[in-house]
C-alpha cells in the first residue's frame, strides 16, 4: 500500500504524490527567493522550504497544485517538516483527482444539512429564524464544502459546516442544562457565527483568504450579511431581538485583540464564544493525539499557546460490570 503524510516516521525518506495546500514566497536574510510550502494529504499536512526558488519553480508551484515530492521528514523545533529533496508538477493526464488528497467532514453534506435544518426548525423567534434560513439558503453550497479556516481547526472540506453543527449540538445541550438560557438565540448565533468565511476564504482546496477576507474579516462581513438580509425581508432593525443577534456574532471571538468589535454582554453571547474555544481546541487536540503513539506526546500546537499534550496509556479491558 503507497504511503501517505502521515505514515512515515521522523529520518524516514519520503516518496510520493501530495497536494500543495499554500505557496508564500519569502526571502532569506541574504535577500534570496524560496517558496515556504505546506504539502497535504488525507492524512494531514506537513510544511517544508524549497530554497533558491527561481521565478519557473514559483509559477510551478502554485497553491492547489498536484506535485510528487521528494525529501526526509525531519523535526525542525520539536515540530515535523519535511527537508525537500525535489519536486515536480503532475500533470492532468496523470490520473489524479484535487479532492483525493484533501481531508473530509466525518459527516457528508447531505447528513449536515438535514441535522442543521432540523435544528433551525428550533429556532422560535421569528426575526432570527427568518434570518438564518435566509443567509444559509444563500450561501448553502460553499457553507457544506468550506473548511472552517486555511490552517488549526477543521482546516478540511465541510470543516466550516462540522464545526457549526457540533456548536449547535453543544447548543443545544447547554440549553437544557441551563434552562435560563435562550436555546432560540444560542441557536441562531452558533449557525450564523462563522458564515463569514464562505466569503473570507477562497474554498476547500488551496485554501487562501480573500482580498476583503484580509482586509475585512468574517465577523465584520457576516454581520453586513445580517444586515443587507434584514433590509430585503424588511425588519426592524432597531428592535433588541435583531441588535442581540448581532451581538452574539461580533462578539464570539471574545476579545478585541482576537478580532471580536466587542466582548460578550450577553450572556448568550459568553457561551458561544466558550463552546467555540471548546470545539476549535478539541478539533486541534483530537488531531495532534490520532497521529501520537500512547505513551507519547503531541508534536508542539501552535494554536494551542504551542503547547504539547501527553497521550495516555491506558488499560482498554473493559470494566467489571456492577451488580
Amino acid at each position: 500500500m503507497l504511503k501517505k503524510l502521515q505514515d512515515y516516521n521522523i529520518d524516514e525518506e519520503m516518496d510520493l504524490v501530495v497536494l500543495l495546500k499554500s505557496a508564500d514566497v519569502r526571502q532569506t536574510k541574504a535577500g534570496k527567493q524560496y517558496l515556504a510550502l505546506t504539502f497535504e494529504d488525507t492524512t494531514g499536512q506537513i510544511r517544508g522550504n524549497f530554497w533558491d526558488a527561481s521565478g519557473e519553480d514559483i509559477d510551478s508551484f502554485q497553491a492547489g497544485n498536484i506535485v510528487e515530492l521528494s525529501g526526509k521528514k525531519e523535526l525542525y523545533q520539536n515540530a515535523p517538516q519535511v527537508k525537500i529533496y525535489g519536486l515536480r508538477s503532475v500533470g492532468p493526464d496523470e490520473g489524479y483527482d484535487l479532492n483525493q488528497f484533501v481531508k473530509g467532514a466525518p459527516m457528508t453534506a447531505e447528513q449536515m444539512q438535514n441535522e442543521i435544518n432540523q435544528l433551525i426548525f428550533q429556532i422560535l423567534n421569528p426575526t432570527w429564524n427568518r434570518i438564518v434560513r435566509a443567509l444559509m439558503n444563500k450561501y448553502q453550497d460553499r457553507f457544506y464544502s468550506y473548511p472552517a479556516a486555511k490552517t488549526n481547526h477543521h482546516a478540511m472540506k465541510g470543516g466550516l459546516a462540522y464545526h457549526t453543527l457540533s456548536m449547535a449540538k453543544l447548543a443545544q445541550k447547554i440549553s437544557e442544562l441551563y434552562p435560563q438560557v435562550d436555546e432560540s438565540l444560542l441557536l441562531a448565533g452558533a449557525i450564523l457565527h462563522d458564515l463569514g468565511k464562505t466569503i473570507e476564504l477562497s474554498g476547500p482546496i488551496g485554501t487562501e483568504y480573500t482580498v476583503v477576507g484580509n482586509l475585512v474579516g468574517h465577523i465584520v462581513l457576516i454581520d453586513e450579511e445580517i444586515i443587507k438580509i434584514a433590509d430585503e425581508l424588511k425588519l426592524d432593525q432597531t428592535t433588541e431581538d435583531f441588535l442581540v443577534l448581532r451581538h452574539l456574532v461580533l462578539a464570539h471571538h471574545g476579545l478585541q485583540e482576537y478580532g471580536s468589535p466587542v466582548r460578550p454582554q450577553i450572556m448568550e453571547a459568553e457561551i458561544l464564544h466558550q463552546i467555540d474555544e471548546m470545539d476549535a481546541s478539541l478539533n486541534m487536540m483530537t488531531n495532534a493525539l490520532e497521529r501520537t503513539t500512547p505513551g507519547q506526546f503531541t508534536d508542539r500546537i501552535f494554536a494551542l499557546d504551542n503547547r504539547r499534550f501527553y497521550k495516555p496509556n491506558l488499560l482498554t479491558t473493559e470494566a467489571p460490570k456492577k451488580n
